[in-house]
């Protein structure tokens, strides 16, 4: 009997995602390509997918020309491509039409991408099964995901029936997605079995972050299994928050018995020095040194390694905060070392009352964000779950995928006291077609639609980022932030806007002669901005000013673009508690309406 053949797959893009802010540039990418392919190693290379097109245009650049010039030198030495597509939502965060998701695998099969790897942080097959039909149309691989996390829920035949569901409906290859890196191996191991055994001939890569520890035996018990392909890092940006180094696993598998390729180590050498430069130059001054750092504190709670650095953020923006409600209480106050202990305490304990969401973008991120408002509401004597956000409504809801698991009764009967409305129906219905709108728009701006449509693709997959890299309002953010990260060498960055003068009031004179305002919280990371001249708000609000529910509040400059913060309740504004172009962790509190 010959031996097993295990192929490597490097996820360069997840490499530096895992890491943070930023991706390599064009010129950057069109360096690292000729080395990883004389590395001799890999049989893919995740080339685009996720967040990498945003973050292009964050540069004001065109992520359209970074595909192209990526994928190209794989495509000629016979190495496959692929990227990572979040089902209904594309390539953002939030849900897609499904016209615009449709043209997405016409685009990028024409840029060089022969592999979407398709996920639903639900789980949910609705989400994913067009997406296959979608690739397949559009000339790609579709290789459907199963996000693996641990659960009552998520037992073996779960994702194994899963599987079979994605198979069924047309799935070439299923990637077990272990975004969290808490998967058990015994439990990976048995699912690639079973999944193999019914369907022999279909190709499974295993994808396992090594935050908690348990990547690297997941990926023996994977290769024992019956797996085909292994997602591996390299130097320096290998283990952390990350995933474990090609030459740690060949190593492993070649004494277990298995077929593997041959490592060039001068190529290795090479493609590790590159990558150090682009991280001298300038990548290095936004990556979260804690993304460097395993902790088993993941494995109870199971939240992603990739959102650590955010998360992290979000504690110290709130821990001020918390701390000043908990005096105002009489109550002892927390240390942050503290605070990362009750997060990840009230997030185990939420995650099954919320219907056990995989611990996935953006899903991640909603558990996150209600278990963290919970403990800001417990110390002002608040009942829990009396800060929930849009979005993470919508979640429970199932607005965007039906949950795996049951919501707990206090989860429902606060929906109903809310008056919310529970959703039934297949999510894509909620989001009608869209490009024919931008269609119209390009043409009276006489903007092209580019080689493929891959231009009326960005504009429709990310119309704000787009439209601030068309004007170079992108390109001159980014410049002003890059000079300021230099300067300051890893301290925060604020980005300089002009100034418009807020009345301040501190947190303890605000509660104090108004005890029933209710305080508005920032929906993401970034600077506030009061007026802001590309928005439509004319003038910036004042304490004493009237504002309607759904109003504009203010915008925060995120990473992703601008974001419209809008009041969730009508009132008057007594006070503001963030001054101008001040940087805000999410859930912070930006000001009070009474």
């Amino acid at each position: 009997m010959s031996k097993k053949e295990i192929k490597f797959s490097l996820v360069y893009r997840d490499m530096w995602q895992s890491s943070g802010k930023y991706q390599p540039r064009v010129d950057q990418l069109k360096q690292i390509a000729p080395v990883i392919v004389d590395m001799g190693c890999f049989s893919r290379v995740e080339t685009n997918g996720g967040a990498f097109e945003q973050v292009n245009l964050l540069y004001g650049e065109n992520p359209n020309l970074a595909v192209r010039e990526f994928t190209a030198p794989f495509n000629k030495a016979g190495i496959q491509t692929h990227m990572l597509d979040r089902g209904l939502n594309g390539l953002r965060m939030n849900p897609a039409p499904s016209d615009v998701r449709k043209l997405m695998y016409k685009v990028k099969h024409a840029q060089g991408v022969d592999i979407t790897r398709i996920f639903c942080g639900l789980n949910d097959a609705r989400n994913i099964i067009p997406s296959i039909q979608y690739a397949k149309e559009g000339g790609m691989i579709p290789q459907a995901s199963l996000c693996i996390t641990y659960s009552p829920i998520h037992t073996v035949d779960y994702y194994v029936n899963l599987a079979n569901q994605l198979i069924e409906a047309g799935a070439e290859e299923i990637c077990l997605k272990d975004m969290a890196g808490i998967g058990r191996p015994h439990s990976n191991g048995k699912i690639i079995k079973e999944i193999k055994k019914l369907h022999p001939y279909i190709p499974i890569q295993y994808h396992g972050h090594s935050g908690p520890g348990f990547s690297v035996a997941s990926m023996l018990k994977a290769a024992k299994s019956g797996v085909d392909y292994i997602d591996v890092a390299m130097e320096p940006l290998s283990w952390g928050m990350v995933h474990p180094d090609v030459i740690t696993i060949q190593a492993m598998l070649k004494d277990a018995g298995f077929v593997v390729p041959k490592i060039n180590m001068e190529a290795y050498m090479e493609a590790r020095r590159l990558t150090q430069t682009f991280i001298d130059d300038f990548l290095g001054y936004f990556i979260d040194p804690s993304n460097k750092i395993m902790t088993s504190l993941l494995v109870g709670c199971g939240l992603p390694g990739g959102m650590m650095g955010s998360m992290m953020a979000d504690l110290k923006g709130m821990h001020n905060a918390i701390n000043m409600a908990l005096k105002q209480k009489g109550k002892k106050e927390v240390t942050l070392n503290n605070l990362v202990v009750q997060l990840f305490n009230e997030v185990e304990s939420i995650w099954p009352m919320l219907g056990c969401p995989p611990l996935v973008t953006p899903f991640s991120q909603y558990v996150k964000n209600i278990a963290l408002m919970n403990i800001f509401a417990a110390a002002k004597d608040e009942p829990r779950f009396s800060l929930i956000d849009k979005d993470s409504w919508n979640m429970i809801l199932g607005k965007t995928g039906k949950l795996p698991g049951p919501l707990a009764p206090e989860i429902i009967e606060l929906a109903k006291a809310n008056n919310l409305e529970f959703y039934e129906d297949n999510p894509q219905d909620a989001y009608p077609d869209e490009l024919d709108r931008f269609k119209q728009e390009m043409k009276e701006n006489g903007w092209d639609e580019g080689p493929d449509q891959e231009e009326l693709f960005e504009f429709a997959m990310h119309e704000r980022q787009y439209r601030d890299m068309k004007s170079g309002a992108a390109k001159n953010r980014f410049n002003q932030e890059l000079e300021q990260a230099k300067e300051k060498a890893g301290t925060p960055i604020v980005i300089k806007r002009p100034v418009v003068e807020i009345p301040m009031f501190s947190f303890e004179e605000i509660t104090a002669e108004y005890p029933f305002a209710k305080p508005v919280h920032a929906p993401c990371k970034g600077q506030v901005i009061w007026q802001y001249d590309l928005m439509d708000a004319s003038t910036a609000p004042f304490e004493g000013a009237t504002i309607e529910k759904g109003a504009n509040l203010c915008y925060i400059q995120n990473y992703y673009g601008i974001e419209p913060v809008t009041a969730g309740y009508g009132g008057t504004i007594v006070g503001t508690y963030v001054g101008q172009g001040k940087e805000v962790q999410k859930g912070e509190i930006l000001a009070f309406i009474n």
